[in-house]
């Protein structure tokens, strides 16, 4: 399963996993889903519409529905970065000035109205259901209030985890799969280890399927997964260096170069745990023990740190989401080879240590 994966690259573009990469998962015998978070939902639609133009197999659609989004946030105002304490706009300014980056504020943006109880992906949500997509994935947060509506439009839908107590949560809410994701993994993830959480989660949750995601690149990712209990893989970095992934090449070529100890988790980006490979900004901000803030106002309180990054020409120091795996990836392919290889890599190891029986079935 190709991760849903959104923009990873500062916002340099949106989603990695736009149309083309979704489709030439799918097309290739995996399940490709749409990375919708950062789309409107009028772009969701066309991308949806895109996908159904490129390949006639299931697709999914990925969506961050986190709880806490914009948390405390109940008034308008006309500047967004009055919603940010003084003291984390100068720590952040300090942090810029050690790096001899100018300060350059970011054209004012004005709130959203928001009706109460909306969420920040209500609209997006509508058009999963309206287009009836074949499988929705909440990447974050608990689908719980549109699981009615879900599968009433026959939707197949996936939760991802990143500890026992909230694959409990989503398993009570009605998910068909959950994806216990470990540590290891790029982009948003929690403090466990994929092994580790997986064979907890499936004991915890069964007989519901679980998928496993985090540090799976290759068959022999695959088949350790398959073996401990996994149904499926839900593999993201791995396609961040497809020739298809909406991902700018020098953040590609950050993650060919990088090894296994070259990410850390940060709340930098996101004000949620979130692993990037790393660089100097990341390191100053860990190292100050400035605050971060919820998820959506800590948006707003990079906003003009990303703003001077772009215009000291920084892209460096953008987020540049990446799991551990990368310290693997050499090379820029296209996703169906990709598919191709870590399938066939998988069902050889697995033909040479099942018992007889099983591999004449499998074959």
């Amino acid at each position: 399963m190709l991760a849903g994966m959104g923009p990873v690259a500062g916002g340099i573009v949106g989603p990695v996993a736009t149309a083309e990469l979704a489709a030439a998962v799918s097309n290739a015998g995996g399940l490709g889903v749409l990375g919708g978070t950062g789309y409107s939902p009028r772009r969701l639609r066309e991308e949806i519409e895109k996908v159904r133009a490129l390949t006639n197999k299931p697709f999914g659609v990925d969506l961050l529905l986190p709880a806490n989004y914009m948390a405390g946030v109940d008034r308008k105002t006309s500047d967004l970065r009055e919603l940010v304490p003084n003291e984390i706009t100068v720590g952040l300014k300090e942090i810029l000035e050690s790096l001899e980056i100018p300060w350059v504020e970011a054209p004012v943006e004005p709130t959203v109205q928001r009706e109460p109880g909306s969420g920040r992906a209500d609209a997006q949500m509508e058009v999963v259901i309206e287009e009836k997509v074949p499988v929705f994935a909440s990447g974050l947060g608990s689908p719980d209030q549109w699981m009615d509506r879900l599968h009433a439009n026959g939707i197949f839908v996936l939760s991802l985890v990143g500890n026992v107590r909230n694959a409990l949560r989503v398993a009570d809410s009605g998910v068909d799969a959950i994806v216990a994701q470990g540590t290891e993994a790029g982009g948003h993830t929690g403090h466990i280890g994929t092994l580790a959480l997986l064979t907890q989660v499936i004991d915890a949750v069964s007989p519901i399927p679980v998928v496993a995601a985090g540090g799976i690149a290759s068959g022999r990712g695959l088949a350790a997964v398959l073996a401990a209990g996994a149904q499926a893989a839900w593999c993201g970095t791995a396609f961040l260096v497809a020739e298809e992934a909406n991902q700018p090449t020098a953040q590609q070529r950050r993650v060919l170069e990088a090894n296994a100890e070259d990410t850390r988790i940060t709340r930098l980006y996101s004000g949620k745990t979130m692993r990037n490979i790393t660089n100097p900004l990341i390191e100053a901000f860990e190292k100050s023990g400035l605050p971060t803030l919820p998820m959506g106002v800590q948006d707003i309180a990079i906003r003009d740190v990303v703003h001077s990054l772009r215009e000291a020409g920084r892209d460096d120091l953008l987020m540049n989401a990446a799991g551990q795996i990368a310290g693997s990836l050499s090379e820029v392919r296209p996703a169906s080879v990709i598919v191709e290889e870590i399938i066939m890599e998988a069902a050889t190891i697995l033909t040479k240590t099942l018992p007889d029986a099983v591999q004449v079935e499998l074959d």
